[in-house]
């Protein structure tokens, strides 16, 4: 039986990878670090948290962060945003990813 892993604040914790789709550039990627970058920073300015960072194949990312399911949606929306026409991204939560249940 899973639970659902709450923060104090009752909020959950959400992961959204991301990984470049095929024939990306590097301008591409140039392209997509500073609106990226101001979602990141608008988040921290809002006193919540975003963990994130690549993966070791170079050609995927992880963000960790915590949310209501509503702001998490919002997230991933404005982040489709400016990344879809460079990466594929999908949001899940904490536990729906069991290699990430060994960190709780």
């Amino acid at each position: 039986m899973s639970q659902t892993l709450q923060t104090q604040s009752g909020k959950q914790l959400w992961v959204l990878v991301s990984s470049l789709k095929e024939n990306t550039k590097q301008e591409d990627l140039d392209r997509i670090i500073p609106p990226v970058s101001n979602l990141v920073d608008e988040w921290h300015s809002q006193g919540k948290f975003v963990w994130s960072g690549p993966l070791d194949n170079n050609k995927s990312g992880m963000a960790v962060f915590e949310a209501t399911k509503e702001e998490a949606h919002q997230m991933l929306e404005q982040n489709k945003k400016v990344t879809s026409d460079v990466l594929d991204s999908y949001l899940y939560q904490w536990e729906a990813l069991p290699f990430l249940s060994v960190l709780n």
